[in-house]
This record gives structure tokens, C-alpha cells and sequence, in this order.
């Protein structure tokens, strides 16, 4: 069953968080799909204090696991945690 990584932050050290996306996204296993990065997303209802929206879909739970676990992963993390305030949450399809 696909599962939906949704991290939503406010982006505070913009240079910090383009090497984030430079060095994550090439992690990001074949089977996964980007399927939105949205800087400034159309709020329709209630406040919004971490306005970036990333939805990425993977086709299983232990798929993201494996990913977000891995070495490769791990090693560019830091830069997300440093440079966006924010949370993001796995959801079932």
C-alpha cells in the first residue's frame, strides 16, 4: 500500500535549505515520486505556520523506512533539521 511523506517547515537559512534539496532529492530511490514541492502553497482553510508543503510517495512503508534510515539519507539530514522549522508526518494511501 503507498504511503505520502508530507513535510511542511519555514525555510530560515534559504542557502542551507538549497543544499538540502540538492543533496537529498538524488537519494530519493527510483521507486519514489516527487509529487510536490511548493514553496508558497494556496492556504484554503486555517493558519498555516510551516507553509513549505513536500509530498513524496512511496510505494510501502518499509520502502520510506529504508530510505529515510539510510546512510545516504542520514548523512544530508542534518542540513534539512538546520535549516527548516517544521514536521513532517507519513500517511496511508
Amino acid at each position: 500500500m503507498p504511503v505520502y511523506a508530507i513535510a511542511q517547515g519555514r525555510v530560515h537559512d534559504t542557502k542551507k535549505h538549497d543544499a538540502y534539496v540538492a543533496a537529498a532529492v538524488p537519494t530519493l530511490p527510483a521507486e519514489a515520486k516527487l509529487l510536490s514541492f511548493d514553496l508558497d502553497p494556496e492556504v484554503i482553510e486555517g493558519p498555516v505556520s510551516h507553509p513549505r508543503t513536500v509530498i513524496i510517495e512511496f510505494p510501502t512503508r518499509e520502502s520510506f523506512l529504508a530510505w529515510y534510515n539510510s546512510p545516504v539519507y542520514q548523512k544530508v539530514r542534518h542540513l534539512r533539521l538546520e535549516s527548516v522549522e517544521g514536521t513532517m508526518v507519513l500517511a496511508k494511501a
